[in-house]
C-alpha cells in the first residue's frame, strides 16, 4: 500500500513547514531524512525529486510529487481538509485573503527572520559572530513588518481572518527559532502579535514538530 513520504531535515524550516501541514491535518507519513551535511541533497536519486536540491520533498500516495515548502503546504490544505477545522475557505474573498497572507511571509517575513535566524543562532553554532550591521538592518526591516501585522490584528483573531490557515501555519519555522533569540522583544513589544504567537507556538500539532526536531 502507498504511503504518504516527507523528505527533509527536521531543523530544516521548510522541512517544518510542511511537518506541521501534516500534523495539523491528522496525516499519517513515513518521513525520510535526507542528510544535508553529506550532500544527500545533491544525489541523483534526490535531485530526481526536487530538481534544485533543496528539502523538502512531498509524495503522496496517488503518484504525486511536489517540492517547495509553501506549495506543499498550500496542496495538503486543499487536498487533505479536515472536518471542522478546515484551513482554507470555500469562498474565493476569504481565501483570496488568506492567500495574499501567506505571500505576505514569504516576501515580507521570512527574508528579514531568516537572516536573524542565521546571524544569531546559525553562525554562533559554527564558532563564527554575528555581523552587527547585518543584524541592525533586519531587526528595523522585521520591526516594520510587525507593525503591519499588530494593525491587521485589530480586526481578526489571526492573519488570513478569523479561523487559523496556512496564512498562520507558514510563520511557525521563523517564530520557534526567532523566540530563541533577542529578537524575541520586538514580538514582546506589540500585543496582539505576542498574543497571536503564543497561540500558534502552543498549538499541539506544532508541539510533535519541535520534539521531531529536539529528538535529532
Amino acid at each position: 500500500m502507498a504511503v504518504k513520504k516527507v523528505y527533509g531535515t527536521p531543523a530544516c524550516p521548510a522541512t517544518m513547514r510542511v511537518l506541521a501541514s501534516m500534523l495539523e491535518h491528522g496525516l499519517d507519513f513515513e518521513f525520510i531524512y535526507v542528510d544535508l551535511k553529506a550532500g544527500d541533497h545533491m544525489k541523483e536519486s534526490f535531485l530526481s525529486l526536487s530538481p534544485f536540491g533543496q528539502v523538502p520533498v512531498f509524495q503522496d500516495d496517488q503518484d504525486l510529487t511536489l517540492f517547495e515548502s509553501r506549495a506543499i503546504m498550500r496542496f495538503i490544505s486543499h487536498h487533505y481538509p479536515k472536518p471542522g477545522k478546515e484551513q482554507v475557505y470555500e469562498a474565493p474573498k476569504e481565501q483570496g485573503i488568506v492567500a495574499a497572507w501567506i505571500d505576505v511571509e514569504d516576501h515580507q517575513f521570512d527574508p528579514p527572520a531568516s537572516k536573524l535566524r542565521t546571524e544569531l543562532l546559525e553562525k554562533p553554532l559554527n564558532g563564527m559572530s554575528a555581523d552587527k550591521q547585518v543584524v541592525a538592518e533586519a531587526e528595523a526591516n522585521l520591526a516594520r513588518v510587525l507593525d503591519v501585522y499588530e494593525e491587521r490584528l485589530k480586526d481578526s483573531k489571526y492573519l488570513g481572518g478569523d479561523k487559523f490557515t496556512s496564512a498562520d501555519l507558514t510563520h511557525l519555522p521563523n517564530l520557534y527559532y526567532l523566540m530563541k533569540t533577542p529578537v524575541k522583544r520586538l514580538f514582546d513589544e506589540r500585543a496582539r502579535v505576542s498574543g497571536w504567537c503564543r497561540d500558534l507556538l502552543a498549538r499541539s500539532a506544532w508541539a510533535k514538530v519541535v520534539d521531531m526536531v529536539e529528538k535529532i
